[in-house]
């Protein structure tokens, strides 16, 4: 029997799993899918927006493949800390699979990003969604009327979206009961959600592009002029050569400029003209150069250079500079995945070095020792990019089966876990969460409500009794 650990039970981790003991070249495989938070599907449930339920509904493919009874989910369990350093971690299984992603956010390597109310759009999601470690976060919005998101990617687009949500759209979702009180007393009337290139480059999808759009209550605008500074968007025959998803972009931008013309960057910067109570203006070709503090030591603004398309896919800076008021700036420019104690590291590239999977240790393949998702490719793609990542190197795996096999094994790697102090959840004690969270729900007339911090977490799990709780 070849038993393998995966580390990380996020969409690259499950499918990883999945191939592994579906196949049916090497028969017998086991897995753990280990994850260092009590619960699974690692960003679909801590990333994935609560308002987006056909995505986050992905949990439930996930959960199938959870519950095969040649799968064992361990959570509460970090890798790479004393108790369980990755040295160990492959002594007691014939492979180990890290699917650990990106955790870290980039900065944006100007003055004043240090000023509070500076947050990375990480923080923010992580606190809407629950994240235990994001339990501390405090997001006081009752005195933000302007907010700055700066990134042309989903996650802008999903901070932003938030942002700009009513608190009563978000209370059948299962948001926290902190994070959704917080929006409530929310008074963001403003948000901008500026790029430093053009609208031809937006890293959003159409989709969640039109949402923007469709919110009650909200207007949704684009300033014609910097949409025209895009040479593909001026010309609609070049435009014809973009990918489908960029032409969709366009011309849901082309409607947003449409529907609000007559105010240009001069005449209101950080939004446009709007007859609703909220009013969202998605700005190009502006690069921050400088986040203005107040005389209360807060953010108070950020100070962009206007751009200009270099005619090579990049730009280059004007020279001129515009001031857009802001009270909270969330930065959404990119992730990188950061190192595990244990494994070999690339910090230029922010991944694990490897071939189709196998992880590089000066250049040669290390015996038992594999990367799936971000922390192998880096931060791109959507969920359904895991698939195929997961089967290379699930593939790859197999190849090795034979002489991986060969080793022997201690014994149930769960047993030594716990002699090593650690606590695990089983499925069992994650049922028991879920439980406790639709109960929370129920006690505050909502659905199913997460439960944000450490200690609800475990306290739930343990309800779960015997084998399934943490700390047994």
């Amino acid at each position: 029997m070849l038993r393998v650990a995966v580390v990380g039970s996020g969409p690259s981790g499950v499918y990883a799993a999945q191939t592994l003991v579906q196949q049916r070249e090497v028969p017998g495989v086991r897995v753990d899918v280990l994850d260092r938070l009590p619960a699974p599907y690692g960003l679909v449930r801590y990333g994935v927006a609560p308002d987006h339920e056909k995505i986050k509904s992905l949990q439930g493919s996930l959960r199938t493949v959870l519950e095969d009874e040649r799968i064992r989910f361990l959570g509460n369990v970090e890798v790479g800390g004393q108790a369980l350093p990755a040295r160990r971690l492959l002594e007691l299984y014939h492979a180990v699979v890290y699917c650990v992603g990106a955790a870290r956010d980039r900065l944006l390597g100007i003055p004043g990003e240090e000023l509070a109310g500076v947050h990375s759009a990480t923080a923010f999601v992580s606190w809407y969604s629950g994240h235990p470690d994001a339990a501390a976060e405090v997001f006081d919005l009752s005195g933000v009327d302007a907010a700055v998101v700066v990134g042309a990617g989903n996650v802008a687009v999903d901070v932003t979206r938030i942002l700009a949500r009513g608190a009563a759209e978000l209370a059948p979702t299962d948001m926290p009961q902190p994070a959704l009180g917080a929006l409530a007393d929310s008074g963001v009337r403003r948000v901008s959600m500026v790029a430093r290139r053009g609208p031809s480059q937006g890293k959003f999808t159409t989709k969640e592009l039109r949402e923007l759009g469709a919110l009650p209550g909200v207007d949704a605008w684009a300033d014609p002029a910097e949409l025209a500074l895009d040479p593909l968007y001026a010309d609609p025959g070049a435009a014809a050569a973009l990918p489908a998803v960029a032409r969709r972009n366009l011309e849901v931008l082309r409607g947003w400029a449409g529907a609000a013309p007559g105010t240009g960057p001069g005449a209101g910067p950080s939004v446009g003209p709007s007859v609703g109570p909220r009013r969202i203006a998605l700005r190009f070709y502006l690069r921050p150069v400088e986040v203005l503090g107040g005389p209360d030591g807060r953010v108070a603004g950020l100070r962009f250079e206007r751009t200009a398309p270099d005619g090579r896919g990049g730009v280059t800076g004007t020279g001129v500079h515009e001031d857009v008021e802001a009270q909270l700036v969330l930065r959404s420019v990119g992730y990188m995945g950061v190192p595990l104690a244990g494994l070999p590291f690339d910090p230029a590239k922010g991944t694990v070095p490897h071939a189709a999977g196998r992880v590089l240790r000066a250049g040669r393949a290390s015996v038992g020792e594999y990367v799936a998702g971000w922390i192998k490719r880096g931060p791109t793609g959507v969920i359904g990019t895991n698939r195929p990542c997961a089967k290379e190197t699930a593939s790859s795996l197999l190849q090795d089966a034979g002489a991986l096999a060969r080793r022997d094994l201690p014994g149930d790697p769960l047993d030594a876990l716990r002699a090593a102090g650690l606590r695990p959840v089983e499925w069992p004690g994650w049922l028991a969460i879920e439980s406790a969270e639709a109960a929370l729900g129920h006690s505050l007339g909502r659905r199913s409500v997460k439960i944000p911090d450490w200690a609800g977490l475990l306290a739930a799990a343990s309800g779960a009794g015997g084998a399934g709780a943490a700390g047994t």
